[in-house]
């Protein structure tokens, strides 16, 4: 049985369908690279997923269980946790604050907020500060160490490298290793391509809304996931799983 299991979702913006008929099956311990352009409804699938946005139609079922209707905060107590594009942290709140907040969920796991610290030890002098302070990797850390202290089983990471220096994301990918290493299940939402296929055991692009490319991240080269990001060769590259 898979972990995630996503059939024929369609989800709208009003009158605009972001996300149409998507359908996917995702399995414990896999990183899925969830690729395209801006507006191809990658951030709008995430949501979906994780219960912040409702769908129009399909079904999300989580370790065996419809949770298509269920409420956000649900989802993460079952084990769904998303990292949003923006990182949504209380700006008026520490650092520290913040990281208790997912405590509250209660979940069993591995991650503590020691473990956090540990990932993540940019945090760590910093860890008395406002959020509304922290630079833009600093608030990256904590947004994706808040997410880990609900002990999620399946973590969503939406534009983890978005308008952050290259020196930054470096330090926040070597950082999130002992992460990917440990079995993590991921779907990562990143615009840099080569550091996407670096960390995924899985590629997804989408195109308007809709799946153009599923297929392992080892049998897939740069120019085949560059021409279905711009819809060059859709036919092509279709069920390559």
């Amino acid at each position: 049985m898979s972990l995630l299991s996503v059939d024929r979702l369609d989800v709208r913006h009003g009158l605009l369908q972001a996300v149409r008929e998507v359908s996917f099956a995702l399995e414990e311990g896999e990183v899925l690279a969830l690729v395209g352009a801006n507006g191809a409804g990658k951030s709008t699938l995430l949501r979906a997923i994780a219960g912040a946005h409702q769908p129009s139609a399909g079904s999300i079922a989580f370790d065996g269980a419809d949770v298509t209707s269920m409420r956000a905060h649900k989802r993460v107590a079952r084990g769904i946790a998303l990292v949003p594009e923006g990182r949504r942290l209380f700006g008026d709140m520490s650092v520290e604050e913040n990281l208790r907040v997912a405590m509250r969920v209660d979940r069993r796991g591995h991650w503590t907020l020691d473990r956090v610290m540990e990932l993540f030890p940019m945090l760590i002098e910093r860890r008395n500060s406002l959020a509304g302070n922290l630079s833009g990797g600093e608030r990256q850390a904590a947004a994706i160490g808040r997410a880990l202290l609900t002990n999620p089983r399946l973590l969503l990471l939406d534009e983890v490298s978005l308008g952050l220096a290259p020196v930054v994301v470096e330090q926040l990918y070597k950082s999130m290793t002992s992460l990917l290493e440990g079995g993590a299940t991921l779907i990562l939402v990143e615009q840099e391509l080569n550091r996407a296929l670096s960390v995924a055991t899985r590629v997804l692009c989408m195109l308007e809304g809709k799946i153009v490319l599923d297929g392992p991240a080892k049998a897939m080269s740069r120019e085949l996931i560059v021409d279905a990001y711009f819809g060059l060769r859709r036919a092509a590259v279709q069920g390559l799983r």
